[in-house]
Order: structure tokens, then sequence, then C-alpha cells
């Protein structure tokens, strides 16, 4: 070391001293918490009652420990490229998740040390982005000792439902086959990587159940989207709720046992369910029939429960009410957000539908009636031939959609010069007649919202305390174009880049995105965003960009343009006021103050964190942690990056962090 560089490194000792000593000692008063569920509970709020980190503190957070999976990809002859988006469990003194390709990893908490690690030795082929959202866990609190007294669940990618030994990480020999239960029963023909689960199951008394991704875009006859309950200890089909329309007779759980098939092409859910386990009630968020953009005599009646919030009861699967998001679905707008519980003025029962456009429905969750007026307001009509699409939509009146709902000339924007102009002669060529209007055939139809959303699978966070909802959300275009399918044959593969076969329909769907010449957006920023909102009056706190270009600016401008990011993934929010957000493709997770959105804390990760954080803290002598998996996700990587560039932004890690001493 040179004499400058140690003048300056004893200038500096006092300092770092001086701000060791103010920094107070860490606060053991407050509560413990676990975060048995991946929304934290079966209410989805996200929220955690821990106190140990606040607004005044947070900015001190450091790194406690990381975990790497292993299990990353950037795509395979057999499958695309990986999505690390778990939520981890903490509870029975473990922290459990799940890799991209189905591991289950039990860890120490609080020194991420591995406990045991269970591989299923999932097919991964054919699957388009391999990912799991999460695990489930089962306790029989009556019984002590015993081998599988306590349970992990999680689906698999190749169509399996796994119940393993939390403890041990060993099969639990009792369920189903040697620990498996084969989900592709009853469902009749399903084709390579055709179905399967990426979200964690619903555990409720002593039950698991679930639903499924069923492949977009690919046939009329398609697989069921059945929703299935199976007994957590055997693994036997409990009871099934079969979603078709009133008039077609649903195929039960008896009938399955006997060899029935479930009905096909119905709609699924894919997202992470909910439940109000007072009142053994079950919310599934559901998509569209397939195929998505077209629907015509060929859909039927099947449209009833699509694209919805379907309550069931949770010891029979009976439908009890459903509300309807979007009516005859041919925009692939389906309800990807866990349904969240919450009461409204302390006493009314609600439950959120956050939806792709940007909606949001505040529901009795008891009855399904809207707490604030729904308005139907007449929707643009389809020029395809048999498109029977609805002449109104539902649109709320509170909360205000967080998703702009006109796209205007002014709103045409390009970062290079002649973008613009070349964006806006794309504008003027659209079929564009405002939201929900439908994709055409001689004209290209921009969606916008596009079908990422608006509200995606991540859902939004509940600070049950002040009674406000943050939601993470993203403002990115896409186009839709159906082509008859005689004319499509003669097409090369140049045309039919991101096409669907839409098999049994008379016409291909072809999907792209709104972009320039040099592939950016040709919309506005922010491209991401952040918004808060009163759920007991229905409005809009206050709203920010959520992320910013370090990772994706051509003009190497980093962090200063903080135009929001397309975004993946949940918020936390915590009894002190803070929100937790990653989401976004720069990279950082961030700490936000819940009343003014001000960012108290970023910090950079590994890898971009398309996914929720959670928080836990298991002694009152112990610390609060924050964990996030920090994995990236593939399509969106290969968005921004293109394929030779995707690894750049993906990743293994589950990051900790905590208060220093």
């Amino acid at each position: 070391m040179n004499h400058t560089a140690l003048r300056r490194l004893l200038l500096t000792l006092p300092l770092l001293a001086l701000t060791a000593c103010q920094r107070a000692p860490l606060d053991h008063s407050g509560p413990v918490a676990s975060w048995p569920a991946v929304g934290g509970s079966n209410a989805g709020q996200r929220f955690s009652e821990l106190t140990q980190i606040s607004p005044d503190n947070v900015g001190q957070l450091e790194v406690a420990w990381v975990y790497h999976t292993g299990d990353i990809s950037t795509g395979t002859d057999t499958h695309g490229a990986t999505a690390f988006q778990a939520t981890p469990l903490v509870t029975n003194g473990s922290m459990y998740l799940c890799t991209p390709y189905n591991r289950i990893v039990s860890l120490d908490p609080e020194t991420g040390e591995e406990r045991w690690t269970y591989d299923p030795q999932v097919d991964l082929t054919g699957v388009y982005t391999p990912s799991c959202r999460g695990v489930a866990y089962w306790e029989n609190e009556g019984s002590q000792g015993e081998a599988c007294n306590r349970r992990i669940l999680s689906g698999t990618l190749d169509a399996r439902l796994l119940a393993v030994d939390a403890d041990t990480g060993r099969p639990c020999e009792d369920f189903g086959e040697a620990g498996n239960v084969d989900l592709k029963a009853n469902l009749g023909d399903v084709r390579l990587a055709e179905y399967y689960m990426t979200s964690a199951p619903l555990v409720i008394d002593d039950l698991v159940v679930t639903g499924a991704f069923v492949k977009d875009g690919q046939r009329v006859d398609a697989p069921p989207g059945v929703i299935r309950a199976f007994d957590v200890r055997s693994g036997e089909l409990v009871w099934a709720f079969d979603p078709v329309p009133p008039g077609i007779e649903p195929v039960t759980a008896e009938q399955a046992k006997a060899g029935a098939n479930f009905t096909r092409s119905t709609p699924n859910a894919w997202g992470n369910l909910s439940a109000d386990v007072e009142r053994g009630i079950i919310y599934l968020p559901t998509g569209g029939p397939q195929p998505d953009h077209y629907g015509g005599p060929e859909r039927g009646d099947l449209d009833y429960y699509g694209t919805s919030v379907v309550a069931v009861d949770a010891g029979s699967g009976e439908p009890l009410w459903h509300f309807q998001a979007v009516h005859h679905d041919i925009w692939d707008w389906d309800v990807a957000a866990q349904p969240v519980l919450f009461e409204q003025n302390g006493s009314t029962p609600g439950v959120i539908a956050a939806t792709k456009m940007g909606h949001i429905f505040l529901l009795n969750r008891e009855t399904g009636e809207p707490l604030f007026p729904v308005e139907e307001r007449p929707v643009p009509k389809s020029n395809v031939p048999g498109e029977p699409t609805a002449p109104t939509q539902p649109f709320p009146t509170l909360p205000k959609p967080v998703h702009p709902e006109a796209l205007t000339e002014d709103d045409i924007w390009g970062l290079y010069p002649g973008d613009r102009d070349a964006c806006l002669a794309q504008f003027k060529a659209f079929d564009y007649r405002g939201i929900f209007t439908p994709p055409g055939l001689e004209r290209e139809a921009l969606l916008w919202p596009g079908l990422g959303g608006g509200v995606n699978w991540g859902s939004v966070s509940v600070n049950p305390k002040q009674n406000i909802m943050i939601v993470n959300s993203m403002r990115v275009p896409y186009t839709a174009k159906l082509i008859p399918r005689e004319k499509a044959d003669s097409l090369d593969g140049n045309d039919l880049v991101g096409a669907n076969a839409q098999e049994g329909t008379p016409y291909v769907v072809v999907r792209g995105g709104f972009l320039s010449p040099h592939n950016t957006p040709c919309t506005a920023p922010p491209w991401g965003v952040l918004t808060a909102i009163n759920l007991d009056s229905g409005e809009t706190l206050w709203e920010i960009p959520l992320g910013n270009l370090e990772e994706l600016s051509p003009l190497g401008l980093g962090r200063i343009l903080d135009w929001g990011t397309p975004n993946t993934g949940g918020t936390l929010q915590t009894a002190t006021g803070l929100v937790f957000a990653a989401a976004t493709l720069d990279g950082y997770i961030r700490a936000f103050d819940v009343n003014s959105g001000e960012t108290l804390w970023q910090d950079k990760l590994p890898a971009p964190a398309q996914a929720t954080p959670m928080t836990y803290r298991l002694e009152k002598n112990g610390k609060q942690y924050l964990a996030i998996a920090a994995g990236g996700h593939g399509p969106l990587a290969y968005a921004a990056k293109g394929p030779e560039k995707l690894g750049e932004l993906l990743g293994d890690a589950l990051v900790v962090y905590s208060l220093s001493d």
C-alpha cells in the first residue's frame, strides 16, 4: 500500500467507527413469524407482521447468505431458458424451495446450509420455460415422530404431484405411487409438454388442490382445465371441479375414479389459488378456453367460467359464484394473479381480482358482488366471420385501472432518430380501436394492454393495518393477426414467427411486439409501474415508475433513466410500512415507503429477480431475514438481450438479507 492510500485509510477509519457506533442495536422486542405459504398464507396478502426491519434502518440491510441452486440454462435442444421464480417457504424450522428443474431443497433459514435435496428427475422435453414458483407444506398436528408426518407438496413440469417428507426429503411412499400422483390421469390425450404445473399447489385442511398450465393456442381439443383436490396422505382423488357451463353435466371425481375423462378445453387455472380457511372457500383464477385468439362456434358455451375468479366449496369443489373479468376472451387476458383476501372498512369480506388489462375488481368474497360499481361498456366488434365477440365488457369504476386504456398518436415514441416515424407508420397501419380491439384478418391488431399484462402471476400485496394494496404492472403492447389456414400453409418461416397453430379452427394466429427498427419500444415510458391503492375508498394514493434501464439502455445512460421496465413477480409488505419489490429487468431489489412511494433502499442482485420477496424471523433473539430468488426469466431475457446475450440476465441465486449486528 502506498503512502497516499494508507493516509486515506487512516482518515477513513474514524468515520467508519463513528458510523458503526451510530447504528442502533437490533431491536428484539418485536414479533417472530414464519412464511408457511407462497403468499404468506392462504389469503395471499404477501404481508408480514415483522417489525425489526423498518424505514429507519432498511438502508442498513446487508447480504446475510446466498445459495446457488445450480439449475440454470439458456436453453437446450429439448427445452427453453430457465426462470428461477420460487418464493421460499419458512416453516417447521426450515426453508423449502423448488428449482426450475423441480428439485426440492431444504435449507437452514439462518445460515443457508443445505439440509437435503430431492430430485424427481423431471422430463423437461418440450417445456417452454422451466420454472417452479413454489411448494406447499402440510403437517399432521395430531401425530408426532412418524415418517411423512410433515410433507412438502410440489407440482412438476412433467405433470406429477409430489409429496416428500419435510424432515428428510424422502418420497412419501403412501402418497399415490411411491410419492407421485399422475396429473395426466383422466385427461385423455395430452401431447408432449402440453399440461403441467408451475405454481404451488394449495393445501387446505387435509386436501392438496391443483390447477395447471395448458399450453397456449395449440388446438380446440385441448386438455381439460379441471381443478382437483387430493387426499394429502394417500393422494386419492377427493373431488373435482369440472368447469363446464350450465346444461353440460360435469364429470365427478367418482366418475373419474371409475375411468371417465374430464371435459376437454375447459378453462384452466395456472396461477396460485387462494382460500378463506374460516369460510371454507377456495378462489380460482381462470384463463379462457383454448385456443386463445379465436373462439367462434368451436368454443361453444365453454366461456362460462373463463377469465374469471371462481369461488368453490373447499370440501366438495362445488361452485359457489364466479365473476367474469373478460367475456369471450380472445386476447389471452387470463386471470393469472392469485386472488387476494382483504377486509373493506374493517367488516366487509373482500377478494381482489387483478387482471392483465390493469383492471382491478374488488369483490365480496362471500357473494362475488362488486364492492364498487362495475359498468358494462360497448367494445369493438370482430371482423372475423363467425366470431361472436361480446358486445360489452366489464369496467371497474374504482379502483382506477393501473394500465392506460387508450393509446393515441401522441403516445407513440422512439429512442433513436427515425424511430418515432417508423413506429407511427406501424401504428396507423394497425387495427386499433382502443382496449378490447379483437384480433383481425385484414390488418394486424394492436393489443394494448399486451398479453403479459397489466398484472400477471405476481398478483398484489395488501397491508391490512392500513388497507393499502400495492400493485406492480407493466405496459408492453403486443400485436395479433389471424391468417386463414390455407394461406398460412404457403407462408415461409419468417412470416410465421410467433405463430400458434389453433388446430380445429380456420385460422393460425401470429403474435408479435410493437417495436421500432432498433428493437426498442414504440410506446412512451414508463414500461413498468408501482401503484398504491386504498382498499376502503378505492382511490389511487401514488404511482411511480418501477425499474431503470441500467441493464437495457442502448445509450449507456443507465440508472438515470427511471422509465420502468417490463416486470414479473410480486411485492411484499410489512407492518412497519415497507414495500419490497424486485421483478424488474434491471436486477435490483428495492424498498419503498408505503405512504409515499419513496425509495428507501436498493441493492443490485446477481441477476434480475422475476420473483416475489418473502421475510421471516424465527427466534426472539434472532434476526429478521428478507429473501429473494434472483435467477431471471428466460423469455424476458431473450426479449431484452436477444439469443446471444440472454444469459447475462439469468442466474441461480437465492439471496437473503438481514440487518448487520
